[in-house]
């Protein structure tokens, strides 16, 4: 019997390799993915282009196939009720996101019911995540992103600088622990529950701490969505620096376009360019904190080496890297965006099934506590502070350039 790679039972590069698998199948097969025409068979579909990829990583992570596989069509079932439920029109008007109500879903059943024994086999919310990373990337395509020009970019690269090492500060200085700290500050200052995600897969964090920070984003934009287009008439805002402002600002792009569409299709253009915008330095920011982490990590060892730097390093972020580069330099512009949208399909599928398991393996009583509300607490005074430095961004450059263009 042949015997099987040390490498290959490592549930970080299993995970980076479905997704690449995932997304490759996308790209060669697309017709697989969006030719069914009936609803439930889109479903049908994505469960048996999913099922059986993930059960084979289990198996070589030498767990048991069977119960993995009756856990997560299970799973499976709950994620497409989640996606169900967010497009009907009034939860989708509030703002309510798929990974928002996979969460709120798994997290009833484990505070109601209890967790059913039978069910634990496919609660691997990391595993999901990180393949679900690898395919994010191909959303990431630079050549659409540049079309925003350099001025949206500017604002972009400015912010998030700003906002991120403001963020962290200030959760520093709330005794914030450093792991929590730096999804705070990611999630506020990127581009929200994306961010979340891609820096908790990262750094290895914890996915309670990424599930609280998910409902922060995303309970945080509701209100936002409606009272940011409010101040933005109250304080006089052009279309162009008010969808500036709402695009650097609100932290799910649902939320953002909706925003946008409040004060007319000029504003909710350029709202959808600066967010745009910045979920292209998710891929950058995260190779960074990939780095960082590792080394932070790696220097707690008496000896630091090559091998245990590769070996702290999350594998999912060259395959995010990779998945962008494909996307945006080797594939025709309008291939690349057609084929994006298939994938994102594919990839809040994977999504909401890691959510539903972090739900599941959540007690609430670990959400309400005191150390809950300084993540909070941190949370909104580093919103609060993007609110400002983004309004005098957009004041700054797209003001600027109205002026100029008159």
């Amino acid at each position: 019997m042949t015997k099987i790679p040390t490498f290959l039972k490592n549930e970080d590069i299993l995970s980076t390799f479905i997704g690449a698998i995932l997304l490759a199948a996308v790209i060669f097969f697309p017709d697989f993915f969006k030719a069914q025409p009936e609803i439930y068979q889109t479903h049908l579909f994505s469960l048996i282009a999913t099922l059986p990829i993930f059960a084979v990583g289990v198996k070589l992570m030498g767990e048991k196939v069977i119960p993995f596989a009756v856990s997560f069509v299970a799973i499976f079932a709950i994620s497409i009720l989640s996606q169900y439920i967010s497009t009907i029109p009034y939860i989708k008007k509030l703002g309510f996101e798929s990974v928002f109500i996979a969460v709120t879903i798994g997290l009833l059943i484990r505070n109601t019911i209890g967790l059913p024994k039978w069910l634990a086999p496919a609660i691997k919310s990391e595993y999901f995540i990180k393949a679900g990373l690898v395919i994010l990337g191909s959303s990431i395509i630079f050549g659409e992103i540049m079309k925003a020009g350099a001025l949206g970019m500017l604002q972009a690269i400015v912010v998030v600088f700003c906002v991120w090492n403001f963020s962290f500060w200030i959760a520093k200085k709330m005794g914030v622990d450093e792991e929590m700290g730096i999804m705070l500050s990611s999630a506020v200052s990127i581009c929200g529950v994306s961010a979340a995600i891609a820096t908790c897969g990262a750094i290895k964090g914890d996915g309670k701490k990424l599930s609280f920070v998910v409902s922060l984003v995303l309970i945080c934009a509701v209100p936002m969505m409606y009272v940011m287009p409010l101040l933005s008439r109250w304080l006089g805002l052009g279309e162009e620096v008010a969808g500036a402002w709402l695009g650097g600002t609100i932290d799910t792009t649902g939320a953002v376009v909706a925003s946008g569409k409040f004060l007319g299709e000029t504003a909710e253009k350029y709202s959808v360019i600066i967010k745009s915008s910045q979920n292209v330095l998710l891929g950058v920011a995260a190779f960074f904190i990939s780095i960082y982490w590792s080394l932070k990590q790696t220097h707690k060892e008496t000896k630091p080496s090559p091998k245990l730097i590769w070996e702290r390093f999350p594998k999912f972020v060259i395959g995010f890297v990779l998945a962008s580069l494909v996307f945006s330099f080797l594939l025709e512009p309008t291939d690349a965006k057609a084929l994006s949208k298939i994938a994102k399909g594919l990839r809040e599928t994977i999504f909401s099934i890691a959510f539903v398991s972090i739900g599941l393996e959540t007690d609430f009583r670990q959400v309400f506590t005191k150390e809950n509300a300084k993540y909070t607490k941190t949370f909104l005074t580093a919103q609060s502070f993007n609110i400002i430095i983004t309004l005098v961004m957009a004041l700054l450059i797209f003001g600027s350039a109205a002026y100029l263009s008159e």
